[in-house]
């Protein structure tokens, strides 16, 4: 699980796309603007492949808010996902 108190990635999110994995799930932060709206879009896909090398229909996307309490929802929701979706992530080990 990613725990919260210790993920701060949202100032290297800023500038650059975030990339981490846990026990197969892999995922991607990075910061969209639309308009005048800042998001943190959040992807995530099973290992054993990088972003560029995974198929669209093996992605899976959400939008928060860009702001701390939008990391902590996305923080959320990726740990509900791996969770949700063990067998997924459970494939490649």
């Amino acid at each position: 699980m990613i725990e919260k108190e210790r993920f701060h990635v949202l100032n290297y999110v800023k500038k650059e796309e975030y990339t981490g994995s846990m026990d197969g799930m892999r995922y991607m932060l990075r910061k969209q603007e639309e308009g005048q709206d800042t998001k943190l879009e959040v992807t995530i896909w099973p290992e054993p492949f990088g972003y560029a090398a995974t198929p669209e229909s093996k992605k899976q996307r959400m939008n928060f808010v860009f702001s701390e309490k939008g990391l902590e929802e996305a923080v959320d929701w990726m740990n509900d996902q791996y969770e949700g979706q063990k067998a997924l992530w459970d494939v490649v080990k």
